[in-house]
């Protein structure tokens, strides 16, 4: 636990220190968060209580929050907007608060219902933009010749792992933690996700072949070491495979959208324009909600959309509507 505490200062008292302490724990321990987000909630709280010492001119303690007016919580938010903090960035420190009063309500120490009336800034949802079918096929046989630097090995195991991306809808964190004793050896794997939330997803043949030749040619592989490994024996970092899809991206046309990251998006694209229904792939995906499965919605009703106007006779045509005679 200790190794995730994040190195930041709370400007609280004694008694919300504990509590500070508890809640990380609890959030390392319970609900598993990843490193990256218990550290951004660790630095958000200690924002907010930064906040709140200028705000009144004391350090915090679990009295103050429960004194908090919504008020308070929307002076904090307009401070946060005048210097310049993304929405993004705002979003995700109110779900820090939340979570961090929540804990205090749940423990007994402190309750404070105005933190419900905060509201979460609004996002843009982007739309995934994912590479086109015969563009994947043309990039995962690009991959496996090697790049000119590494060995030849090494082209084959970013031919594995993007085939695995493309195959299996994987996030590319996914895919890098797996170890080799994770290699698919039927016709499904386990795949531990997000808040180590854990998802069986069924191994295609083409991506099963595409692993054993890469295992059978990389001097490498330990039976306790991980899968994807780099030049020197080490867990592959996601930095080669992203610079490596930026080298294949221009000799193959490929629009700078092309990312690793972009394999999972084609995955879930190319499922639901072949008639898959959105549960099923939210499932494949690992999402927590199906609102974040039916972006890919959206994508394939651009592409409907551009073969309509490339296609339909009234689409194309320049005038107004035809005469009947």
């Amino acid at each position: 636990m200790a190794d995730r505490i994040a190195p930041v200062v709370f400007d609280a008292d004694d008694e919300l220190r504990r509590a500070i302490d508890d809640w990380q724990g609890w959030l390392a321990d319970e609900r598993r968060v990843s490193p990256k987000t218990f550290d951004a909630y660790s630095r958000d709280l200690a924002a907010f209580l930064g906040f709140l010492r200028d705000h009144f001119g004391e350090l915090a303690g679990l009295a103050t929050l429960a004194g908090l007016r919504a008020a308070d919580f929307r002076s904090y938010l307009a401070r946060r907007a005048l210097s310049g903090a993304a929405r993004s960035s705002t979003a995700r420190g109110v779900s820090a608060l939340r979570s961090f009063f929540r804990f205090l309500d749940r423990t007994g120490r402190a309750q404070n219902a105005a933190i419900a009336s905060v509201r979460t800034p609004r996002l843009p949802q982007p739309v995934p933009r994912p590479v086109a079918a015969d563009e994947a096929a043309e990039l995962l046989r690009a991959a496996e010749a090697p790049d000119g630097e590494g060995a030849a090995w090494t082209g084959k195991r970013d031919a594995a792992l993007f085939t695995l991306l493309y195959g299996c809808g994987l996030r590319i964190a996914e895919a890098l933690g797996l170890d080799r004793r994770d290699a698919p050896a039927g016709e499904t794997m386990v795949v531990t996700g997000k808040g180590g939330k854990q998802r069986i997803v069924p191994i295609l043949p083409v991506v099963a072949a595409a692993i054993r030749d890469y295992l059978d040619a990389c001097p490498h592989i330990r039976e306790d070491g991980p899968l994807f490994v780099g030049a020197r024996g080490g867990r592959l970092n996601p930095g080669v495979a992203q610079r490596r899809m930026r080298g294949l991206r221009a000799p193959l046309g490929l629009p700078p959208e092309a990312t690793p990251h972009a394999l999972r998006h084609s995955f879930a694209t190319h499922l639901l324009a072949a008639g898959g229904d959105l549960r099923t792939i939210q499932e494949l995906l690992g999402h927590a909600s199906l609102s974040t499965t039916q972006r890919y919605t959206k994508v394939e009703v651009e592409r409907l959309t551009a073969v309509y106007r490339a296609a339909h006779p009234r689409a194309r045509a320049s005038g107004g509507p035809e005469r009947r005679t």
